[in-house]
């Protein structure tokens, strides 16, 4: 791909897509530098594709621009993830709410699929195959939900949540703790009791903003 291949609204999406899609799975930590020339050459765009790219993320919280200094990943402190973990938890309660009310029996299957995945990987120890269903477990509740509004909230929001999501995740005892809370979300969204997803999305992400306040301060990078 070249500059002449890829320009104007096409490619600030597509580096905007590109940089957010790093973010969800740790290629760029918190703090990173953004080289403007070193994306335009990797993705193929130009140079102001890539800066009116980075004022978009800036504007959405993901990217600080500091004069003088260029574009870095923004830091997202405790006290932050804390306050989002909150937002989070009032977007999520009604995502499985309604996932609890629509959900197809093809997706209650999935669900319940998740269930058995975040078990053996609990039982093998695989804290990095745990780490990505717990995502993804919260990424289906939220589609099959079908709220639109919550969803591009919660995508907005839960970027910039990854690198706390994942260290939890490695905490000692942690994916013991967390994996009935989980395993509470799938069997009250695939019963269909919307009271009971509420509830248990609650539990789950309270526990989360727990974890958070024992944690003075996260290694990010």
């Amino acid at each position: 791909m070249t500059s002449t291949q890829l320009r104007g609204a096409a490619a600030r999406l597509h580096v905007s897509t590109h940089i957010r899609q790093a973010l969800r799975t740790g290629d760029l930590l918190p703090g990173q530098r953004l080289i403007v020339q070193d994306l335009a050459d990797q993705l193929g765009v130009t140079r102001s594709s890539v800066r009116e790219a980075l004022f978009d993320l800036a504007s959405d919280d993901l990217v600080e621009l500091v004069p003088n200094r260029g574009a870095s990943i923004r830091v997202v402190s405790v006290e932050e993830a804390i306050q989002i973990t909150e937002c989070r938890s009032a977007l999520e309660r009604v995502c499985a709410r309604k996932a609890a009310e629509r959900a197809n029996e093809a997706q209650r299957a999935e669900l319940t699929r998740i269930g058995a995945q975040l078990r053996a990987a609990v039982a093998e120890g695989d804290l990095h195959a745990y780490s990505a269903l717990n995502r993804k477990l919260h990424d289906l509740v939220i589609e099959f939900s079908g709220q639109v509004i919550a969803k591009r909230q919660l995508e907005r929001l839960n970027v910039q949540m990854v690198r706390f999501q994942f260290r939890l995740a490695l905490r000692s005892g942690r994916p013991q703790e967390s994996l009935p809370q989980l395993l509470a979300i799938i069997d009250a969204v695939t019963s269909g009791d919307p009271d009971a997803a509420d509830a248990a999305t609650e539990a789950q992400l309270a526990s989360v903003i727990d974890q958070l306040r024992m944690t003075e301060k996260l290694p990010l990078a």
